[in-house]
């Protein structure tokens, strides 16, 4: 394996697996899992990405988001290879386009997802974000796949407050499992009114570049005296304490990408770090919360 042996595995697993998300229907996952966008697009990649997943799911982040939308499928194809003859030590995620998700389009989308990822369900189907379809006609069409037995639940992606409230009103709209937005200690849009009307509805966020793409979006994260500080006191990176954060409470899964086995580990490392109250306060005056509402950050 070359990062670390099986007792330090199984060690940082029992760990993450006491820190899970209780999704609507009362399955449980653990509050941090793997995203996948931008891998599989790299030829010379691929057996490193292979391995750093297989890790992942070793390491207990057994959430693996994809989507038809990431290489044109190329993330779909790299992922069903790694979880070849381990699909049940995975919670499956894909994303249909918007333009895929009518009635004429959504099953023929659903089976080539399957098809790419080599299983013959998905444990979640997002609407990837909201187009011109209704949304009447995309619930109508992930509850026929949920009835069918392709997908056991679905939910979306890139929904503000506005969106879910709608969602909610639309017959079965109050079937959704989950909304997949941006969230990150840099981006805390949703702390204002989304995450709140999430926590009164009981349906989880789950959170796509909690590590702000490794920093990239919000340089702050890496330079920061407070956070360095926190950082250098549990002796971990900064970004590490920037994804503990994003996972302090039990109802938001991230699903940070991790291309390398180091940063796998990194990653899983950070779900074990129990942030103290007087951490997140300092955080909160590094990193304030909106006084208002502002539109959802969407990459």
């Amino acid at each position: 394996m070359g990062v670390l042996d099986s007792k330090k595995i199984m060690e940082i697993r029992s760990r993450i697996e006491k820190r899970v998300v209780t999704l609507p229907d009362g399955t449980t996952v653990p509050c941090i899992g793997q995203g996948t966008w931008h891998m599989g697009e790299k030829p010379q990649e691929k057996a490193k990405e292979i391995k750093a997943l297989q890790l992942g799911i070793e390491l207990g982040m057994k959430v693996i988001d994809t989507a038809e939308m990431y290489g044109n499928g190329a993330s779909e194809r790299l992922v069903g290879e790694a979880i070849k003859g381990r699909r049940d030590d995975v919670f499956l995620v894909s994303k249909v386009y918007p333009h895929n998700a009518g009635l004429d389009k959504i099953s023929t989308a659903c089976e080539n997802s399957l098809k790419r990822l080599g299983t013959d369900y998905l444990d979640l189907y997002l609407l990837h974000w909201r187009g011109r379809i209704p949304l009447e006609e995309t619930i109508e069409g992930m509850e026929k796949l949920r009835k069918e037995g392709k997908i056991l639940r679905w939910g979306v992606s890139n929904f503000d407050t506005d969106d879910m409230e709608e969602l909610w009103n639309t017959t079965n709209g109050s079937n959704c499992a989950t909304n997949q937005v941006l969230y990150h200690l840099g981006s805390r849009g949703i702390d204002f009114d989304l995450l709140p009307w999430h926590r009164e509805h009981h349906v989880p966020i789950m959170a796509y570049s909690p590590l702000a793409q490794g920093g990239a979006l919000r340089k702050q994260l890496l330079t920061d005296p407070i956070v360095n500080e926190i950082a250098k006191k549990y002796n971990v990176k900064p970004l590490q304490i920037a994804l503990a954060w994003t996972i302090r409470t039990n109802d938001v899964i991230a699903i940070p990408k991790a291309g390398q086995e180091q940063h796998v580990l990194e990653n899983a490392e950070a779900a074990t770090i129990e942030l103290t109250q007087e951490d997140l306060k300092r955080l909160d005056e590094a990193f304030p919360k909106p006084r208002k509402k502002v539109p959802l950050d969407i990459i």
